[in-house]
Parts: C-alpha cells; sequence; structure tokens
C-alpha cells in the first residue's frame, strides 16, 4: 500500500505549486500576464487543473484572473506593504508573548533556522536564506499555539516573500541586519524578561518595515 506521505500530488496541486513559486521568486514579476496554456505547457497538465490552481491563487490575493485572457500577477502596491506589515505586527507580537512561557523549547527551534540562515548567507543562497528566515519567524506564531493564527501568518509570509525577495536583491546588508536581529531575539530568550522579547521581535517587524519601504 502508498504511504500517504508518498501520494503524488494532483494535477491541479502540481500546477498550483509551479506558479507559485513562479510568483513568489518573481520569475513571473508583478504586472505579467500569463495564459493558462503557458501553464499547461511548463506542467504537463491540461487546462482544467490550471484553471483550478489559478483559481486558488486568486483567492490568496496573487494573481487577478481575466477570462479568456489568462491571470495577471499582482503587483505589490505601496499599501500592500503596508496591510502586510500591520498584521504581521498584530499576530507575531500576540504570539511572542504567548511563546514566552515555552521559551526553552522555542530557543532550540529558533537556533537551529539561524544557523541555517548563517549557512545559506555564507553560500549566497538566497532562496534557502529566505526559507530559513519564514521558518524562523513561522516557529515563534506556532509556538502560541494557535492554529488559526498560524495559517494566517503563513499566508501574509507568502504575500511578503516576493517584496523580501526583491528587498534581498536590492539591499545587501539587509542579510546581515537580519541574522544580527535574530540573534538578538534568541539572547532576549535567554534572559527573565519578557518584555525584552517582546521588543525584539517587534524591532525586528519595524526594520522589515523600513527595508520593505524601500521597494514604493
Amino acid at each position: 500500500m502508498t504511504h500517504p506521505s508518498r501520494v503524488a500530488p494532483s494535477a491541479a496541486e502540481r500546477a498550483y505549486r509551479h506558479l507559485k513559486q513562479a510568483i513568489l521568486e518573481q520569475v513571473y514579476p508583478g504586472g505579467h500576464l500569463v495564459s493558462e496554456g503557458e501553464i499547461a505547457e511548463a506542467t504537463g497538465v491540461s487546462r482544467t487543473p490550471v484553471r483550478e490552481a489559478l483559481l486558488r491563487l486568486e483567492t490568496e490575493g496573487l494573481v487577478k484572473l481575466y477570462p479568456k485572457r489568462g491571470a495577471l500577477i499582482r503587483p505589490v502596491s505601496a499599501r500592500e506593504i503596508a496591510d502586510v506589515i500591520e498584521a504581521r505586527r498584530l499576530v507575531e507580537l500576540h504570539a511572542a508573548d504567548r511563546a514566552w512561557p515555552r521559551r526553552a523549547e522555542l530557543r532550540a527551534d529558533l537556533a537551529r533556522w539561524l544557523d541555517e540562515m548563517r549557512r545559506a548567507h555564507a553560500a549566497g543562497d538566497i532562496t534557502t536564506l529566505m526559507a530559513a528566515d519564514r521558518s524562523f519567524h513561522a516557529a515563534v506564531v506556532e509556538a502560541a499555539g494557535n492554529e488559526i493564527l498560524a495559517e494566517l501568518y503563513h499566508r501574509l509570509r507568502d504575500r511578503q516573500l516576493r517584496m523580501g525577495e526583491a528587498s534581498f536583491r536590492l539591499s545587501p546588508g539587509w542579510a546581515e541586519v537580519a541574522l544580527t536581529e535574530h540573534a538578538g531575539q534568541l539572547a532576549a530568550l535567554d534572559g527573565d524578561d519578557p518584555q525584552a522579547w517582546h521588543d525584539a521581535v517587534a524591532a525586528h517587524i519595524d526594520t522589515a518595515a523600513r527595508m520593505l519601504g524601500t521597494l514604493r
């Protein structure tokens, strides 16, 4: 019997994953119009599952569908940047406060992701660096123990990933700042002051807001 974790993804899921990754990594930049046929050819599936994938991406705010024309990759706007940062602040700071009692376990998780970020940075691997950065932040939210908030946060990070990719490329020093501030968060978890931990998380979000502001 096939193990559930090894079941091949459906055609719609393959199309969804392909297009979402292409959008987040800016293979398809904002403002680009992609056709169903183009996606079908790239993924080796028919147009029906492609339509399913596009509908799913539209609900996530990544594309806007135009019947008989295709899908427009939504450009990153100044308003979207501000909205995502505000939502991140609400979720992450709440989660940070809730996660404080579990700080010993959380610190171990964060240290692992910070090590991976450092290795990726040393290798010049931006994609892996950003994935590890995302996992670092997600670990804090997941430590709060609220599955709905964790799901919401993953959607927020999907939307910021497009912004973050450009930020890394436009501002080479961003990675060093992120590494330094993440190390500061670990140091705060080693202490006995929950406010210092809260402030370290808040300061890092403020930095992201400033860096993403360069995209406006």
